[in-house]
């Protein structure tokens, strides 16, 4: 199926509908025909992405790191036909300067929270369902500063091969972003486009990507009945540069 394929008569959850990243997934599904439950903890932002969203959807808030929070959560979203997980919350900075409970919600929203999505919500994944999760090409290339997003990145890219086994025949798959346009680096201010053009040149692609390039790869991933257990990297070769 292409990305233009209809999702009508479908159900999509997307967790982290109030991202950037999340609400261009979530309008692109929208508009493909798809029920679009919106999921984060922010019930704000969801409504904003809900406002923008061309056919039927559903608010429910949710944090991943509470257990109790994923578990009510299931019960409130009953059947679905996919679940897609742009949720992210770095903990970015010098080994020396971590804080242990900065580190822990990096890993609820990466690695404890899918693994608990997973127990919760697979018995209720439609029969050709899918789990599609967000890794990072950080964990192919670590950096400096980057420890625990690198770290994260890389469990749930295992984590998603260990669920594929685990709760088939629902497919789980993962989605490994490089650096994209999502408007997350516009706080560069006008270093912005200098930082995006040299990423470009070194990208094998020789371009950043862009939502569009997310939205095409969480089709994929959605619509291929037989892929599964598999990080997609969508990075413009940027992990071989």
């Amino acid at each position: 199926m292409s990305e233009g394929t209809s999702l009508q008569g479908q159900r999509l959850v997307v967790v982290g509908a109030g991202s950037r990243t999340g609400r261009a997934l979530a309008k692109a599904v929208s508009a493909a025909g798809a029920a679009v439950v919106l999921a984060g903890p922010d019930s704000r932002k969801l409504e904003w992405t809900a406002g923008e969203l061309s056919g039927p959807s559903e608010v429910l808030t949710l944090d991943l790191a509470d257990e109790r929070s994923i578990a009510d959560f299931a019960t409130a979203v009953g059947r679905f036909d996919h679940l897609v997980s742009t949720a992210a919350m770095p903990a970015n900075g010098p080994l020396k300067d971590l804080e242990l409970a900065d580190v822990q919600r990096a890993f609820s929203a990466k690695v404890i929270g899918p693994l608990l999505l997973a127990k919760h919500l697979a018995g209720q994944v439609s029969e050709s369902g899918s789990f599609t999760f967000f890794s990072g090409v950080a964990a192919w290339r670590p950096a400096p500063a980057r420890t625990v997003m690198a770290t994260t990145n890389g469990a749930l890219a295992f984590l998603v091969q260990a669920l594929a086994v685990e709760i088939a025949p629902v497919r789980v798959n993962a989605v490994s972003p490089g650096i994209v346009d999502t408007g997350s680096w516009d706080g560069l201010g006008a270093d912005k486009e200098a930082f995006l053009r040299g990423v470009a040149e070194r990208n094998p692609a020789r371009r950043v990507g862009s939502p569009e390039d997310l939205v095409k790869a969480v089709r994929y991933a959605i619509d291929s009945p037989y892929v599964t257990g598999t990080v997609l990297h969508v990075d413009g070769g940027g992990r071989l540069a």
